[in-house]
């Protein structure tokens, strides 16, 4: 019932902002970006903290890249309509409110410009240690510190809330993301998810990437 809550109060918000922001010169990006992101703030908080209860993770500082190729992704249903992705399925329907490719490069912009958060820790019970020989092959993709690579389509990891990388881990190992050939990152994603063979391991890989600044 919360999150139905949620989804309702958002929507409405999503309206009046839209009213709003159509108004805004195409040459202020910076404040077109700002002014969108009022939306996005509803769930991810005004510091792009991330909220769990609303399963909104930490986006504060994300590349741009990555903002800009997950919200064309939700946008065009390659992501957020499987009906076990909650938070994915509220995300598709908020991404259509931005109606062109420039409101989406300016909510990006704004993003990557926020300082990057260090999220509290909710995951417990992973051993680092172990977490940073699994992450070894993690690492060929998203980078020894978790940094990401743009060329291979693969996300910054480090800052990230600890709950949506055990959250997201879990969804790809079950097939809940990475089931749909036009997502095709997430479709390899999901191969490798399964060299985590236990809940344990998850964790563990998770604990280490938390360590990463």
């Amino acid at each position: 019932m919360v999150l139905i809550r949620k989804l309702i109060a958002t929507t409405a918000a999503l309206y009046a902002a839209s009213l709003v922001v159509t108004g805004l010169s195409l040459a202020d990006e910076n404040a077109r970006g700002r002014q969108l992101y009022e939306l996005c703030a509803q769930c991810h908080g005004s510091a792009a903290q991330g909220t769990e209860l609303y399963l909104a993770p930490a986006i504060a500082g994300l590349d741009e890249w990555y903002v800009i190729s997950q919200l064309n992704v939700f946008k065009s249903g390659a992501r957020g309509l499987n009906y076990r992705d909650v938070g994915g399925m509220r995300m598709h329907p908020m991404s259509l409110w931005l109606k062109t490719d420039g409101d989406v490069q300016a909510v990006a912009s704004h993003v990557a410009s926020l300082p990057k958060v260090d999220p509290p820790t909710v995951v417990h019970g992973g051993n680092a240690a172990d977490g940073k020989t699994l992450y070894a092959t993690c690492s060929a993709c998203h980078g020894q510190a978790g940094e990401g690579n743009k060329s291979m389509n693969s996300p910054p990891l480090s800052h990230m809330s600890d709950w949506y990388l055990v959250s997201t881990l879990h969804k790809f190992k079950e097939g809940i993301r990475g089931g749909n050939p036009a997502n095709t990152n997430a479709v390899l994603m999901r191969g490798m998810s399964n060299m985590l063979t236990t809940d344990q391991a998850i964790k563990d890989v998770v604990a280490y990437i938390s360590t990463l600044k």
